[in-house]
């Protein structure tokens, strides 16, 4: 797939925009690592921001979604747009580095044209650039961070924190780190994060009892001079989202209000720049940054929206930028203020894909992740099988490696219908890759793994599928609790994103015949809530489906009949 001179010379403009000199905008065509990742230096403060790496330490392959949907005002605007309108409304050219990156578009051959992205080797190399070009620089890690993967939860996040400190993470907040039970969570936090520096803050966390904060606020610090103040806002639905034994003594929430005292406080302290490093997703962020005043930024993750440019919001104390920085260690936002007389006067931001093939592996951090996976190699690198083709599972609906989970549960508990839950973490295969324990475990690492059987009427799944739809598709943001819709596997059925909580879904089928309200069926899924439910392992249920399976056969993943979304540019073709 060639560049033509129109292509090339649109993304010279693109690059140009971006403020890359011309040699930089040479590579930035052609995919010359050499000069790729050189950003000119802008202003006096610079913060690194990453987010939602969902512990992926090595280079993986990641498909972004062809279904984002947005409802209401949310309809057709940042960060619910993909493939083709994604590029359009970006000025970005097809058939590039950045559109790969950025889109699912063409992906099984751009990948491998392009190569892997992400892995914290590589990642370091480009934070220590980076740093050496804007001195002073501090990194922002948004979250959902130790959680994600098979090494991550056998170690119970410590590779990860490990990783953060050898990274040079300053501040971070959190949402799945909660999964390991508020004792490790403190255990972290109080020992190596605080030995290396690293603030973990969250406005939003207080005890249940007298509303004692658990965290800090924020981490003030000082950047060439400039008073910087960071602070933190944690998943604001962790105990709804997660069984609510992990943080029984804790309260989260959006806390807006309280939030705005915390803003307030730190410029009466002097910060002359204030951001929130949120995990609340970026719709909520949209609506948090209309509602208050003093945030010049908002850096934001949960929603995995890799988002090239900030949205601007206009509120009563000015504007606030609003970013969402992606997820699986594929993107690092730049963003750089230019502060005088007290106040940010300007501002340039970048959202750098990290492709590993472009940026050489940090040879002290490659040594902390091979002493953290050595143990446990064996394991990890176990063959399942191989698949014909591509598996991934990013998307509103379903993702083809959420379909391969489904066909596991429903042949091995011998159910009639399967759940999966809408998690947006998961890495990617390519057709011809391996199926390894450590591919599997990537989609299904989590401290509450059990499988369950249920018997629901149809009455029941029609709840459960309405519930976890409004929680997508709700007009108000601070409705939106986090995930995609649910898998389902077995049974059909008609999605109305626009229609009001309770009719949006309809025509319920199994096997062609509609499902009966009062009848009742045999469900498998995993991932209960619930206290006191056992079960085996997702993990062990998938792997044991797939051994011996020899080659997967391409999967088509099952998505609902959509109503209502005719031209809407948050699903693709």
């Amino acid at each position: 797939m060639s560049v033509n001179r129109r292509e090339f010379l649109q993304m010279l403009a693109i690059a140009a925009a971006a403020g890359l000199p011309l040699a930089s905008r040479r590579a930035f065509a052609h995919g010359d690592g050499s000069e790729f990742y050189h950003l000119p230096r802008f202003g006096n403060v610079s913060l690194l921001h990453m987010t939602d790496s969902h512990a992926q330490l090595t280079p993986i392959y990641y498909r972004e979604p062809q279904y984002n949907i947005g409802v209401a005002s949310m309809a057709g605007q940042p960060p619910h747009l993909v493939g083709e309108a994604f590029l359009k409304y970006y000025r970005m050219a097809p058939n590039t580095r950045d559109a790969h990156a950025f889109t699912y578009l063409d992906f099984t051959e751009a990948a491998r044209r392009y190569g892997k992205v992400g892995g914290y080797a590589h990642l370091a190399t480009l934070v220590k650039q980076l740093r050496a070009e804007r001195p002073g620089a501090l990194l922002l890690d948004g979250g959902d961070t130790w959680q994600g993967s098979g090494l991550s939860l056998w170690t119970r996040g410590q590779d990860m924190v490990d990783a953060q400190v050898a990274l040079g993470v300053d501040v971070m907040t959190g949402h799945w780190e909660f999964t390991y039970g508020m004792e490790r969570v403190k255990e972290l936090v109080d020992g190596p994060l605080k030995q290396g520096k690293v603030d973990f803050v969250a406005q939003n966390v207080v005890t249940t009892d007298f509303g004692d904060q658990v965290f800090p606020n924020y981490s003030l610090r000082e950047v060439n001079g400039v008073p910087v103040a960071v602070i933190g806002q944690a998943f604001p639905y962790t105990p709804i989202a997660h069984p609510r034994r992990f943080v029984a003594d804790w309260s989260f929430g959006i806390q807006d209000d309280h939030l705005q005292q915390v803003i307030d406080e730190v410029r009466k302290k002097g910060a002359q720049v204030v951001v929130l490093i949120s995990h609340n997703g970026m719709d909520v962020d949209l609506k948090l940054a209309s509602r208050v005043h003093g945030l010049d930024a908002i850096l934001g993750g949960h929603t995995h929206d890799g988002v090239p440019q900030p949205v601007i919001v206009k509120n009563s104390g000015g504007q606030t930028l609003v970013t969402n920085a992606g997820s699986n260690g594929k993107y690092l936002g730049v963003l750089d203020f230019e502060v005088k007389d007290g106040k940010v006067r300007d501002w340039r931001y970048k959202l750098l894909p990290v492709f590993s093939n472009l940026l050489a592996p940090d040879p002290a951090m490659a040594a902390l992740i091979e002493r953290h996976r050595k143990p446990h190699a064996d394991k990890l690198d176990e063959v399942l099988a191989t698949t014909d083709g591509l598996l991934f599972r990013r998307g509103n609906f379903n993702g083809s490696f959420d379909q391969l989970i489904l066909q596991a549960l429903l042949k091995e508990k011998d159910a009639q219908i399967a759940f999966s839950p809408g998690f947006r973490w998961g890495t990617t295969l390519l057709p011809g890759d391996p199926i390894t324990m450590e591919r599997v475990l990537d989609q299904t690492a989590i401290t509450y793994p059990q499988v369950t059987v249920n018997q629901f009427t149809g009455t029941q799944i029609k709840a459960i599928l309405e519930d976890v739809c409004d929680n997508i598709f709700n007009p108000d943001p601070y409705y939106q609790q986090g995930g995609d819709m649910v898998r389902v596997g077995g049974m059909t059925y008609t999605c109305s994103p626009n229609a009001e909580s309770g009719q949006r879904i309809s025509d319920m089928r199994l096997g062609g015949k509609p499902i009966d309200p009062n009848k009742t069926y045999k469900v498998a899924g995993w991932a209960p809530v619930g206290d006191g439910i056992e079960g085996e392992a997702i993990w062990d249920v998938v792997a044991r489906h797939l051994r011996g399976h020899g080659a997967v056969k391409p999967i088509t993943p099952s998505i609902p009949t959509l109503v209502g979304m005719q031209g809407n540019p948050g699903i693709g073709a």
